[in-house]
């Protein structure tokens, strides 16, 4: 990991930029820093330069309950190149949804499986350089994201304690599947009238989780009328299983 900025918000947050392989990424540290303390990856569906601002927001939620934050640049998008494979699907699914013909299972899976396949093992990567600096310890939660990712690490990330997602994006069949096997706690929240979101997926995937410990939150709204106490009830969540 190598360190190329470093600034301090509000007086209470140490905001540290890095690239990890190549990979942008950000990590947020309390500020006086106290002893060490645990780490919410931060999921995000785009590059950190168009989220940070709706990011920064959810860090202070974090900060403010004691824990540090992080968050690295999603494939293919931001600062990184463009996965062609991506691009493709991209494509197909535009000429889905102009033509009505509804997006298939098929043009799901090109569109997520790719960016799951190479996004998980980025954030596993990152998790081994974060967690060997000073001020920053284990247990792990994964907050956000796209939520094909955030299932895919929680199935198979023993260092991921507790999971909170954010519904809005297409799920595949492959990761339905996965879902039977994540077994930590599942905080999920859903904006029921999200014009991106199938809703119907979404309830179907909070069922097939296999945790016995797994909360959903639904509030009236669209992708973006996310109601700011939804990341207070996800931060509340994170203290409860990660302290």
């Amino acid at each position: 990991m190598h360190l190329r900025s470093e600034q301090h918000l509000d007086g209470q947050i140490v905001e540290r930029r890095f690239t990890l392989e190549g990979i942008p990424g950000i990590v947020w540290t309390p500020q006086p820093a106290p002893e060490a303390v645990p780490l919410i990856l931060m999921g995000h569906p785009g590059g950190l330069r168009e989220m940070y601002p709706r990011l920064l927001g959810r860090v202070r939620h974090a900060i403010c309950c004691g824990f540090a934050a992080a968050a690295i640049e999603v494939p293919g998008s931001g600062d990184r190149p463009r996965m062609p494979v991506l691009e493709g699907a991209r494509t197909a699914l535009r000429q889905a949804i102009q033509s009505g013909d509804g997006v298939s299972p098929d043009i799901v899976d090109q569109l997520v499986l790719p960016l799951v396949d190479t996004a998980v093992p980025e954030l596993q990567a990152a998790l081994d350089a974060l967690l060997e600096m000073p001020g920053i310890r284990g247990p792990v939660g994964f907050s956000g994201g796209i939520i094909s990712v955030g299932v895919r690490l929680a199935r198979i990330e023993p260092r991921i304690k507790a999971a909170g997602l954010f519904a809005g994006s297409f799920i595949p069949r492959q990761i339905m599947a996965e879902a039977h096997d994540v077994v930590i706690p599942v905080h999920v929240l859903l904006q029921w009238d999200d014009e991106f979101n199938d809703r119907q997926a979404a309830l179907d995937l909070f069922d097939a989780f296999g945790s016995q410990q797994k909360s959903l939150s639904a509030n009236m709204g669209g992708h973006l009328g996310v109601p700011g106490y939804a990341g207070e009830e996800a931060t509340q969540f994170f203290a409860r299983h990660l302290v």
